[in-house]
């Protein structure tokens, strides 16, 4: 192995092999030579150093033996911005930008012409999605809660990074907030006990399991926050929460129960017809 071209047709038929994603090669070498794809793919006759070839191998074995590529290369994209992401937080997905989404456009039809609206994340992992709604709205007032303060200190360093303004609160869901809230979104933890065994092990053995097991029918944070959220809710206010497929309906049916009966909520399907979003207005 000596040029780019050779070491990308390597990592492509071991992680393939191995059962992996034998694109994530191309990442962990654009990672080791700091380039961006379309640089990359313009020198693939580029000679690699010694150096350069046993770090690049060494993380193609990390990867085949099950180590996200993030945690590897230590971020992921979200909403057109890199996140920093480590051992300690949930790597953010494709489908939690569609939530962020949603926000954006039902706040602006919701709130429309109010000025300064109190958001609130809980568990926020990477800040990923506190931080971009902050960037994405300056309207948004952010206060984000993480259980854990390893967690926070991922969120707040890619604060630091991104220059967005959160005000960052350690605790156990909404017992650190104080303020009404006009705004609560959650991507909280939702797999099922029984479900959390079939997962990957890519996930299952390296994402924190803070972040991923639900209880036993993926519903545990959803009733917990629903109880918690009734006294901090402004009379006018907007929740959004990530969910589980299947598990549409229920969190639909617990969010009715709790709030008053001129609430809105909505199940939210992906294009394949899963339920993945549950947004309510009242």
């Amino acid at each position: 192995m000596k040029f780019v071209y050779e070491a990308l047709n390597w990592a492509s038929s071991f992680l393939k092999e191995a059962g992996r994603d034998e694109n994530a090669g191309e990442l962990l070498l654009r990672h080791h030579l700091e380039m961006e794809r379309a640089t990359l793919l313009s020198n693939l006759r580029l000679v690699l150093s010694e150096k350069q070839i046993h770090a690049f191998q060494a993380d193609v074995k990390k990867h085949a033996e099950g180590q996200p590529v993030q945690y590897l290369i230590g971020y992921e994209e979200f909403y057109g911005r890199r996140f920093l992401v480590n051992k300690e937080v949930l790597i953010p997905r494709p489908e939690t930008e569609e939530l962020v989404e949603g926000i954006l456009q039902r706040a602006s039809q919701h709130f429309e012409g109010e000025q300064k609206l109190n958001v609130v994340d809980v568990g926020t992992g990477s800040g990923a999605i506190a931080i971009t709604l902050a960037l994405e709205n300056p309207n948004f007032r952010i206060s984000a809660v993480d259980i854990a303060e390893e967690s926070l200190q991922v969120a707040q360093q890619n604060s630091r990074e991104l220059h967005a303004e959160v005000e960052w609160l350690h605790g156990d869901l909404l017992e650190p907030v104080k303020n009404k809230i006009d705004i609560l979104v959650s991507n909280p933890p939702y797999i099922p006990d029984w479900e959390i065994e079939t997962l990957s092990p890519v996930v299952k053995d390296h994402e924190p399991m803070r972040a991923l097991a639900g209880g036993e029918d993926g519903l545990d944070f959803y009733k917990r926050l629903i109880i918690d959220m009734q006294s901090l809710l402004n009379p006018k206010a907007l929740i959004a929460f990530e969910i589980g497929a299947g598990q549409g309906k229920d969190v639909k049916a617990l969010l009715e129960q709790a709030l008053s009966t001129k609430a809105k909520v909505e199940v939210v399907y992906d294009i394949n017809g899963k339920d993945r979003m549950v947004f309510a207005t009242i």
